[in-house]
């Protein structure tokens, strides 16, 4: 945690504010994986999940959380992701961790499937422990929209030290790239601009690195 202590003072003028969070959202571009997706029999919405989540992983700031008025740092994550359920109402699929990106795909489906086929809202992240809840980020992917702005609900406005990660329309760049919008909600006392630089190249590195069959 010493190099939360570095901006600790930027954490206490953030976090006295009715809301600390900073909401970006850019376009990204990223190797357009969605060949080798194919190839490999690897949904696309899965694998970038994965690589995301790496992502977020290697990059200190986004690891900040608070529990009981202190800071902590986490050093896992809970996956979770929204799904559209058979009436068209979103919902919530969560599974455990893999570092191997088949078998995370392979559970996320499973746990897609599963939340997609409830009628009823699944509270299974209500069962978790304070701890266990701040080891996951709020994911959620709008497909249909080349969306330009996002606002993500949070609990408490004063507390949204969870990031909220959202991505919408993917399309062809240049150079055999492709380019999406993603938003990153996160505190500000934890997160500036430039971690949102860094973490979105990260993506790019987790994604060259999973198609190049690198460990995570």
């Amino acid at each position: 945690m010493q190099h939360f202590e570095r901006r600790r003072d930027r954490f206490d003028l953030f976090d006295r504010m009715d809301s600390p969070a900073v909401n970006i959202c850019f376009a990204m571009e990223l190797p357009d994986f969605r060949p080798w997706c194919k190839e490999q029999g690897l949904g696309t919405f899965h694998v970038m999940l994965c690589a995301v989540l790496r992502a977020v992983l290697k990059i200190e700031n986004f690891r900040y959380r608070i529990l009981d008025g202190k800071v902590i740092e986490i050093d896992r994550l809970v996956p979770s992701f929204t799904v559209m359920n058979q009436h068209g109402d979103l919902n919530f699929a969560q599974f455990d961790w893999s570092d191997d990106v088949r078998e995370f795909v392979a559970r996320g489906r499973a746990a897609g499937a599963e939340a997609s086929a409830m009628t009823e809202l699944n509270l299974k992240y209500r069962t978790m422990l304070p701890r266990e809840a701040k080891e996951q980020v709020f994911v959620t992917c709008i497909p249909w929209l080349d969306f330009t702005s996002i606002q993500h609900p949070t609990t408490t406005l004063a507390v949204p030290d969870i990031p909220s990660l959202a991505w919408g329309r993917f399309r062809d760049a240049a150079n055999g790239r492709l380019q999406l919008p993603f938003s990153v909600q996160a505190h500000h006392g934890f997160v500036d601009g430039y971690h949102i630089h860094l973490l979105a190249r990260q993506i790019a590195a987790e994604l060259d690195a999973i198609m190049q069959g690198r460990p995570g």
